[in-house]
């Protein structure tokens, strides 16, 4: 099993959960984390550090946001691994809770 970032890190980008993770499964994209699955060993440690609440194990994903699951795998081998917090987005707390931020996802290409 894995874990995934949803919706709710587009245009927060807090990067509390990079420093927990022992295997450095998170990638950093330009308004966005993602986890790569492959790398992920389901130790749950990046869940109760991110202050917005976007991380989910795999099962647990709320419906309407499975498709995170996809998303995630697709951008982790396209972005470079982030090991060390930094400064979160500089209006991240006016997105948190935003719905519908998809179309906000910068994939950086």
């Amino acid at each position: 099993m894995t874990h995934v970032v949803t919706e709710n890190c587009i245009n927060c980008k807090h990067t509390d959960c990079v420093e927990v993770c022992p295997v450095d499964c998170f990638h950093e994209g330009p308004n966005f984390l993602v986890i790569d699955p492959v790398e992920c060993i389901d130790c749950t440690l990046c869940v109760d550090e991110c202050p917005v609440g976007a991380i989910y194990a795999e099962d647990d994903v709320p419906k309407g946001q499975e498709k995170f699951l996809d998303i995630n795998a697709e951008l982790a081998p396209k972005w470079h691994v982030i090991t060390r917090k930094k400064d979160a987005l500089a209006d991240a707390e006016k997105w948190d809770g935003v719905p519908d931020k998809l179309k906000l996802l910068d994939r950086g290409e």
